[in-house]
């Protein structure tokens, strides 16, 4: 059958069109859908905001007893400020109440040898108690932190940030608590840990973040999974 060359033509152009568009549709759709996984939802920054200013003002009471018995039992300031890895791998400087001797080496503490000796006469009880934790609300109202996602790893803590890197989860606010503590803190190794930051970032959504929390207070109040 003869065609015209302005059929031929027609048709490359329009085959041409089309799939440009296909690309475009592409190229508009992924960075979206990217973009839904890794973006902090305006409800979850709303609970961070609603209940950690709750909790910072109600423990307001608790947080100046436990500064004050840092500052009498031990040489050096109540807040330990370490640099931590957030968002898309940004440092940032977050708060604890030191529990650690103002000389101990800027490390994870599983990696000290004995850590036990260096820490405060009141140490192991705020660790216990994960009462150390509580000037992280400070973090968590700038928005450097939520209140739940995967635990901000130390600067110098690599082998930890490039595997979580590897999975994308550099992309999620870290957070005071999140599904790995719930299901070991200490005692899990770092690509378990990893592994479990993973299965939050694929299924992360309002209720698991209430879960997470709920599962949170009553590991506190068990004192589980705390080795140091």
């Amino acid at each position: 059958m003869f065609t015209s060359p302005h059929t031929s033509a027609a048709a490359v152009i329009g085959t041409k069109t089309a799939t440009e568009t296909e690309t475009r549709t592409e190229a508009e759709t992924r960075p979206t859908t990217e973009a839904s996984i890794h973006s902090l939802p305006a409800s979850k920054r709303i609970l961070d905001l609603v209940l950690g200013g709750t909790i910072a003002i109600a423990a307001s009471p608790l947080l100046m007893l436990c500064a004050a018995a840092v500052r009498i039992t031990s040489r050096g300031p109540a807040l330990h400020w370490s640099e931590r890895v957030g968002k898309e791998n940004r440092l940032f400087r977050m708060p604890k109440f030191r529990t650690m001797r103002v000389d101990t080496p800027q490390i994870a503490t599983h990696l000290l040898t004995h850590p036990e000796r260096y820490l405060t006469p009141i140490g192991a009880l705020l660790r216990k108690t994960s009462l150390d934790e509580l000037p992280q609300l400070i973090s968590v109202l700038r928005g450097d932190l939520s209140l739940v996602g995967p635990r901000p790893a130390l600067f110098n803590q690599d082998d930890l940030v490039a595997l979580r890197t590897a999975c994308g989860l550099h992309h999620l606010l870290p957070g005071i608590t999140g599904w790995a503590q719930v299901n070991g803190r200490d005692e899990l190794d770092i690509p378990v840990k990893v592994r479990y930051d993973a299965e939050y970032m694929a299924a992360q959504s309002l209720l698991l973040d209430l879960k997470i929390l709920a599962l949170t207070l009553w590991r506190v109040l068990r004192a589980e999974g705390v080795q140091h």
